[in-house]
């Protein structure tokens, strides 16, 4: 349901196609932090995360924002294998059964939440983000998701911080997968580098930049996807047939042809929500910014009206054209002025 908004603008009318009420749009903001679905947190018996995904009554997945087809990708162990061949190709004895998913996934309270974290054997921790806008604060969130992943695993290793024995842990590695478009492309960023000049720093946070991985690895077929993606974006509009364009196109470059073909119908609804999440935060700042610019306005009409009150040369007719207030609004300045 949609409504026009008309505003008292000297007969202009103001039309915002937002859905009903700014309180609506608020609460569905609200809903897309809230992740309602009950989802498998282990690859225990073989099942693929996401096969027991809960449907609405018009049978379409539920996801939330960081949902996407980085996540769900990664989240089944044969793709997650071939991502840490991607980072760590020396590594030729490590099998699927050494890979622990450890992926902060914090959503009931809305804290902190991470793309893909998994830990191999109890020697090393990776933690990777996927990014299409650039951003250097994805150096702290990645501490934040770094320290939460070692809370996790001190717990589930039974090990207490407070204790005077040395904590065993294993060693971090932080990556960022970058597909959108740059110019400069560091191979690394740090926590010193970006927010304190470069200067020693009693704690140092590295992120290894990935632009574009190796030709045909997994790495490199997520980033070929997501620009395909874009292009059909920019063709269709955010629309199914962008999706399904997407899909077939990819499909036929052999880029996630396997997972294509056994996810499809699952990505298209995934990123079908994914767009009607985006298009209700784009209503609601568009709302946002109609009550502030009313609001303004509203205020230097009413210091209109009393600038022209105080000259006593107007009649309260000639007050209201003059300010753009209502005869009612001005006749109420005129009394508290009066007072």
């Amino acid at each position: 349901m949609y409504i026009n908004f008309i505003g008292k603008r000297r007969g202009r009318e103001a039309c915002l196609p937002y859905p009903c009420s700014s309180l609506i749009l608020k609460l569905k903001i609200n809903m897309i932090h809230v992740n309602i679905i009950s989802k498998e947190e282990s690859y225990a018996g073989g099942e693929e995360l996401g096969e027991k995904e809960e449907k609405n009554d018009d049978e379409i997945v539920k996801h939330t924002l960081k949902d996407s087809v980085f996540t769900s990708l990664f989240k089944e162990k044969k793709y997650l294998m071939q991502l840490y061949q991607a980072l760590h190709p020396e590594d030729t004895e490590a099998t699927e059964k050494d890979l622990h998913d450890v992926t902060v996934s914090n959503v009931l309270v809305n804290d902190i939440y991470n793309d893909v974290g998994f830990r191999v054997g109890s020697t090393l921790l990776i933690l990777i983000e996927s990014q299409s806008t650039w951003t250097v604060n994805i150096i702290f969130r990645a501490l934040m998701y770094l320290v939460q992943t070692y809370r996790e695993y001190f717990r589930e290793t039974k090990q207490n911080i407070y204790n005077s024995k040395k904590l065993k842990m294993p060693k971090p590695e932080i990556y960022v997968i970058y597909s959108g478009g740059r110019k400069t492309r560091p191979e690394e960023n740090s926590l010193s580098k970006e927010f304190f000049d470069g200067k020693e720093i009693c704690l140092d946070v590295k992120v290894k930049m990935i632009y574009d991985g190796k030709e045909g690895d997994i790495i490199n077929q997520y980033v070929r996807f997501t620009k395909v993606c874009n292009e059909q974006v920019s063709l269709y509009g955010r629309t199914r047939k962008a999706i399904k364009e997407t899909i077939r196109i990819c499909k036929d470059k052999n880029v996630l042809k396997e997972y294509l073909e056994s996810k499809e119908q699952e990505v298209i609804d995934m990123l079908m929500e994914l767009y009607d999440q985006e298009e209700v935060m784009r209503a609601y700042v568009e709302s946002e910014r109609y009550e502030a610019a009313e609001k303004a306005e509203k205020t230097a009409n009413k210091k209109t009206a009393q600038r022209l009150l105080m000259m006593g040369k107007l009649s309260m007719e000639e007050v209201s054209v003059g300010s753009g207030l209502t005869m009612e609004e001005v006749e109420e300045l005129a009394g508290l002025q009066s007072v």
